[in-house]
């Protein structure tokens, strides 16, 4: 009996739901994520470091989304985050590493293991808590940066997310600047990305039907076996493109002295406004402090 293997790709990360951080103006989650991805680097304590985990947990539990999934996708990221624990808390040269972070390590503070001597473990080499330290603090910012970013994908859909880049970008229009033209092609990539995935499962199950093995043999002949999946993607991928453009030619797309509208443009809501200022100022006053 033949079965046909069903290649999954997940693209669309976004979750409905009703919760205020899903009604919270796309324009305010952008610039917020953006001052927090900023607070992140600039704090070198634990204890400002812990506001910001404590402050993305509660923004986790407020939207209603589990854990489960934005940690799953986040997956290949705790491998670099223990590679930075790992490098950082192992040393060819332990004694001089430590003495090197003595100090609160430059930007990073060492917390509790602040002037701890080093474990020698076969010679030089050993293991050093405050460089063990310094690689928790660099693996705790880089986890938080790219969950925060999970969240706000989450809990806001491409079509907000373009409309508030297009927002962004509306006052270069006094440069001249082909605004709407970029917000349209922003819009577009964001739209053609679930199609190309569903695309390449759609051709990788006609191929994997026909006999092609590509989970078996060399490198050389699964290779091989996905260029039957590559070459008809693009070609599928340019004829979808071209019947775009006609269809766009068609409703007089790119006509000189027309400006590009949008029927859910709205100005902030005072809530928002609300948000975003108490947002900035816990920002900035960690990365003051801390």
């Amino acid at each position: 009996m033949w079965h046909t293997a069903l290649m999954r790709i997940e693209i669309s990360t976004y979750i409905a739901g009703s919760s205020p951080v899903h009604s919270c103006d796309a324009r305010v989650k952008i610039v917020l994520l953006i001052a927090y991805s900023v607070t992140l680097f600039l704090v070198s304590s634990w204890w400002a470091l812990g506001v910001c985990a404590a402050a993305f947990v509660a923004l986790l539990g407020v939207s209603r989304i589990g854990p489960g999934g934005i940690f799953a996708l986040s997956a290949p990221l705790l491998v670099i985050a223990g590679l930075a624990i790992v490098f950082n808390a192992f040393s060819f040269d332990a004694q001089a590493a430590s003495q090197a972070a003595v100090g609160g390590m430059g930007a990073v503070s060492a917390g509790v293991f602040e002037g701890a001597p080093p474990l020698m473990l076969a010679g030089a080499f050993g293991f050093v808590p405050a460089g063990f330290a310094r690689g928790c603090f660099y693996a705790l910012r880089i986890v938080l940066l790219v969950v925060a970013s999970l969240l706000v994908s989450f809990t806001t859909t491409s079509t907000q997310l373009t409309e508030a880049f297009a927002s962004f970008l509306r006052p270069l229009r006094r440069l001249r600047v082909p605004v709407d033209d970029v917000a349209s092609v922003l819009s577009i990539a964001l739209r053609f990305i679930p199609l190309v995935a569903e695309e390449i499962g759609r051709i990788h199950d006609a191929q994997w039907s026909r006999g092609a093995k590509f989970g078996e043999g060399s490198i050389a002949s699964r290779l091989r076996a996905w260029s039957t999946v590559l070459v008809p993607l693009f070609v599928g991928m340019f004829r979808r493109a071209d019947d775009l453009a006609v269809a766009m030619d068609a409703r007089c797309y790119g006509m000189p002295g027309v400006q590009r509208t949008s029927v859910t443009r709205k100005p902030l809501a005072a809530r928002d406004v609300a948000k975003l200022l108490v947002g900035l100022v816990g920002c900035v006053a960690l990365a003051v402090m801390g």
